[in-house]
């Protein structure tokens, strides 16, 4: 019989209230339904949705009308994950930090075991809405015991969800549990009121270990679980007020899976994930690049009018994009790389407008793609050359800028890696203080140089911050004193090295 676990809670420990007091409401979104009806929708409702191991490529192969629909009337987002050392690619570390909103480093699941776990700083989204807003009524069913049951390494949600079903699913038993998980949420869906809802279901991952992804057994599977996913869609849109609900739906997925089968190595297949969205505001067939799976935590929250603050997730629908983004259409293939797919465009030498890259000491010859500054996606960057911490730059999104002497040490070359990232110049106000903040993956070696400069001006660049260890997946914030009558800034991230590793650089701003 499925366990369901009480979990509203009465009162809050004083180090918990602590804990909770940044917590913040923000407004409530209100917005018109998406069935187009006359009757505005003033009630936000939000449910997720996740699928263990799906891979989006096999969705798409599959016969998934109900998946395909929310993809032809939403959105479609295609995200990579990290790799050790920051977590496996394997379900405690995926599944934390879709319902955390932040990443391995900071939530501290790396693998299975759950070792190192820090819910109470980086609690589940549920549990936020409950610490922010205990009036709103939150539901969770699985039938992979971390994610709900006390008894195991988890709760992933914790006790203070309203109301969590917990089965026991195992890679035999999933294609039985799966429809008693849909079914038992489907009748919460559609009878109950819950306002956030997380539905998880796991054949897809036992097919992926037991068939592999690339069989037909995997794609039958999909079809199984695409029908449960449209019995959770039917409960919603049954429901008596549906047409005065603003409903979210979410679906996304923990990790990738190998044609073969398996995870939690840093393949491309391995690593990848999406998020799919439907829901007012969100254009019918839209695609994105630059969504990441901390962002299904975010827009949840946002949806139902929680505070977001505090999360490496953006909600859908804020910018979050860059001057690097508008570069995608111009990204190219591989020329010297022999490891990235040479069908994969994923760099340019060609920096956006206002930018440029000074190479007036940059040594001549190496590797064409990493000849000073370049401009690259993950998929590219990272199969340039895969375990080497590439893939933990996970706080950059979509384009970023990359100098990495270690790739292009790989062809002969004569001279060093010496190359200069340079802004746009910046309006600033005399006597005042900017700051400046950018995303920063640096990864550090004896030998090699890594600075931020500053002009005034037009005048001599000075050294504002110097890295001199890693400064992994990290947002960076420099602040700046504005000498008195100076108008104008510009920066500059200069590396150096000769066959050391990399920085990458993203979301620059001073303000």
């Amino acid at each position: 019989m499925p366990t369901v676990l009480p979990g509203r809670a009465l009162a809050v420990t004083t180090a918990a209230a602590a804990l909770l007091a940044g917590v913040t409401l923000a407004q409530p979104a209100t917005a018109a339904s998406t069935s187009g009806s006359a009757a505005a929708a003033t009630t936000p409702k939000v449910l997720v949705i996740g699928l263990d191991g799906a891979v989006l490529d096999r969705v798409k192969a599959a016969q998934a009308p109900h998946l395909k629909g929310i993809m032809s009337r939403g959105l479609t987002a295609k995200s990579n994950l990290y790799a050790n050392p920051m977590a496996a690619t394997s379900s405690g570390p995926g599944w934390s930090t879709i319902a955390t909103g932040v990443w391995p480093d900071k939530h501290g699941v790396k693998d299975n075991s759950f070792t190192g776990k820090n819910y109470t700083a980086y609690p589940d989204f549920l549990t936020r809405i409950e610490n922010a807003v205990p009036s709103l009524d939150t539901y969770a069913a699985a039938d992979w015991e971390p994610i709900t049951s006390t008894d195991q390494n988890g709760p992933i949600f914790s006790a203070k969800v309203d109301k969590r079903l917990s089965l026991k699913g195992d890679r035999d038993g999933y294609r039985t549990e799966d429809p008693k998980v849909a079914a038992a949420a489907a009748t919460e869906l559609r009878g109950a009121d819950p306002d956030a809802t997380f539905v998880y279901l796991g054949e897809i991952d036992a097919a992926g270990h037991s068939y592999g992804a690339s069989s037909a057994q995997y794609l039958e599977t999909v079809a199984r679980v695409d029908a449960l996913v449209g019995q959770l869609l039917t409960a919603v849109r049954e429901r008596p007020n549906y047409g005065q609900e603003d409903w979210r739906i979410l679906v996304t997925t923990d990790h990738g899976h190998t044609a073969t089968g398996g995870h939690g190595g840093s393949t491309l297949a391995e690593r990848g994930t999406f998020v799919l969205a439907e829901g007012a505001g969100i254009p019918a067939g839209s695609v994105r690049e630059d969504v990441r799976l901390a962002d299904v935590a975010a827009t949840a929250l946002q949806h139902v009018g929680v505070s977001t603050t505090g999360l490496d997730g953006a909600p859908l629908g804020t910018p979050v994009g860059d001057a690097f983004d508008t570069l995608r259409p111009a990204l190219r293939t591989r020329v010297d790389e022999t490891g990235i797919p040479a069908t994969t465009k994923g760099f340019t030498k060609t920096p956006p407008t206002g930018w440029a890259v000074d190479n007036s000491k940059m040594g001549a010859g190496g590797v064409t793609e990493w000849a000073g500054w370049s401009f690259a996606t993950d998929e590219f960057w990272t199969a340039s050359q895969r375990d080497q911490w590439r893939e933990s730059n996970v706080r950059s999104r979509d384009v970023f800028a990359v100098a990495d002497s270690d790739e292009w040490d790989d062809k002969p070359h004569t001279g060093t890696f010496d190359s200069s990232l340079v802004t746009p110049k910046y309006q600033v106000t005399g006597g005042a203080t900017a700051t400046l903040r950018y995303r920063s993956h640096y990864r550090h070696e004896a030998g090699q140089t890594a600075q931020v400069l500053v002009s005034w001006d037009g005048g001599p660049a000075t050294v504002v911050k110097t890295h001199a260890a890693d400064a992994l997946a990290r947002t960076e914030t420099v602040s700046l004193q504005v000498p008195a009558g100076a108008r104008e800034a510009q920066v500059r991230f200069r590396y150096a090295g000769n066959n050391n590793w990399f920085w990458a650089v993203d979301d620059v701003t001073l303000g």
